[in-house]
């Protein structure tokens, strides 16, 4: 802990006693064992995934003997059955066709055109897809898109809004039905030459415009056929195919295509299932330190319903508040992140932050000021500062520098600065260069909110999980 006279702090020309608050760097070279909060929660046993889907030469569930499918389980490695097609982009017109038969329970697969170097998270990079979502007796039906940097969109087929205002799904029945007429065409012209994507199911017909400069973003595509969804371990269920025709050329699978497989045919025990976090101290070297030694993991967001579903993983500090800055840096490595997933690391206080009020209703603790890794589907992910007081909502924006999640070291910096917009407070974040910055509301510098650890900490509203490391972390410990 560094201590200043204001005799030593005029001599020094510092203004304020606060910018010379102590700081702290941790390289990770060693285990800092740090205030460990239910962040090693994974069991050793793991899941058992089945993927059992490829040809099949003597079953019919499409009408005739001879089809595609079989048993498709969502998990976070990759497994596919498809087959290679030229190199292709966003500029090129896309299209297939086929039967399809949904056996119901849990099955969540994709249907479509897909790069194969590029599968790690959903919504998967690269892919022009509909995607068949099995709930015991009906499944739903989407078409999906995502560029090569990781920004996408979707619709819903059946979907209308009704005279209150609610919105109504159309459930397919699964079973023996089967949709003989699903169709999928990728238009690079169509929604004002932005692309569009238009798929029928049965009678149903849905159109899905990609949004402004997602084109633009550019994407590839080497193989079409099917795919697991790449969020982490779920139920599955049975998917298939018969009379498929891929850019005009058809497979009607009287004999065995010969299409590419890539785990389709293996049972395994996986640990990514949710929510169970596994962060912390990690003797990896992702995030571009020198030496083995980082922060990091797999990071679900947390619950706030249930105390066993938040956690942390922090460095013990002395008592912060808003009055005095605040400041973090250090480097990070993105290496996977599903849709619906957030990472937050910052300042926040070991018991406060916790408490939720038994509620999920917000994303960031309470007493908590830093980074969140997060956003829409539609943008991927970003890096940009949040903060959240007692008694009031969390505070954040919606934009800024994007991490992309693949794997790649970056640079960043937070700083707090309370006497900036006249005297409100300001956090700035920074990444590689790209800086976004978010004023404290009136009032909120003077709430009370203070910190008493520095890391990571789970959100309060649950969902997907995300792989990231930090390393070479300096840091704010004392405002004294």
């Amino acid at each position: 802990m560094n201590f200043f006279s204001p005799v030593i702090a005029h001599l020094l020309g510092v203004t304020s006693i606060a910018a010379m608050a102590a700081v702290h760097t941790e390289r990770f070279d060693d285990d800092p064992h740090w205030d460990a909060h239910n962040c090693r929660f994974a069991p050793r046993a793991g899941r058992e995934v089945k993927q059992d889907f490829g040809f099949s030469g003597t079953t019919e569930h499409c009408g005739a003997k001879g089809e595609i499918g079989g048993f498709i389980q969502p998990a976070a490695e990759p497994a596919y059955y498809a087959k290679a097609i030229t190199p292709c982009t966003l500029e090129r017109t896309l299209s297939a066709s086929g039967r399809l038969a949904c056996e119901g329970r849990q099955c969540n697969a994709l249907i479509g055109f897909f790069h194969a170097a590029t599968l790690n998270e959903w919504r998967t990079p690269n892919t022009v897809a509909l995607r068949v979502y099995g709930r015991g007796q009906v499944f739903y039906a989407y078409l999906e898109y995502a560029t090569q940097k990781w920004r996408a969109g979707a619709g819903e087929f059946g979907t209308t809004e009704s005279t209150t205002g609610k919105r109504l799904i159309k459930r397919f029945k699964s079973g023996d039905t089967v949709h003989s007429s699903w169709s999928l065409r990728y238009d690079p012209a169509a929604g004002g030459g932005n692309g569009s994507i238009t798929g029928r199911l049965d009678d149903e017909e849905l159109v899905v415009n990609l949004e402004p400069g997602h084109k633009s973003d550019g994407a590839r595509f080497d193989r079409f056929g099917l795919l697991n969804v790449l969020k982490h371990y779920d139920g599955g269920g049975e998917l298939w195919l018969d009379d498929v025709i891929v850019n005009g050329a058809a497979d009607r699978f009287d004999d065995d295509p010969r299409w590419e497989g890539l785990g389709n045919r293996r049972t395994y025990t996986t640990f990514d299932v949710r929510p169970w976090f596994d962060f912390g101290f990690s003797k990896t070297q992702f995030a571009g330190g020198k030496s083995p030694g980082e922060l990091g993991g797999l990071i679900f967001r947390g619950d706030g319903r249930f105390t066993n579903l938040m956690a942390y993983y922090g460095d013990r500090l002395g008592v912060l508040d808003l009055n005095g800055s605040l400041r973090a840096s250090g480097k990070v490595a993105l290496c996977r992140a599903v849709s619906d997933s957030d990472t937050l690391i910052g300042f926040f206080h070991s018991q406060h932050s916790l408490d939720s009020g038994g509620s999920d209703a917000f994303n960031a603790p309470p007493d908590f000021l830093g980074v969140r890794i997060g956003g829409p589907s539609r943008e991927g992910f970003f890096f940009t500062p949040v903060y959240r007081i007692h008694g009031a909502p969390e505070k954040a924006v919606d934009s800024g520098p994007y991490l992309h999640p693949d794997g790649s070291a970056h640079v960043w910096s937070l700083e707090y600065d309370p006497g900036a917009v006249n005297g409100r407070g300001q956090i700035a974040v920074t990444l590689d260069g790209n800086t976004a910055r978010l004023e404290l509301d009136p009032g909120h510098k003077t709430n009370g909110a203070h910190f008493d650890r520095f890391g990571l900490i789970t959100t309060h509203h649950d969902g997907n999980g995300q792989r990231v490391y930090f390393d070479d972390l300096t840091y704010t410990t004392s405002q004294e």
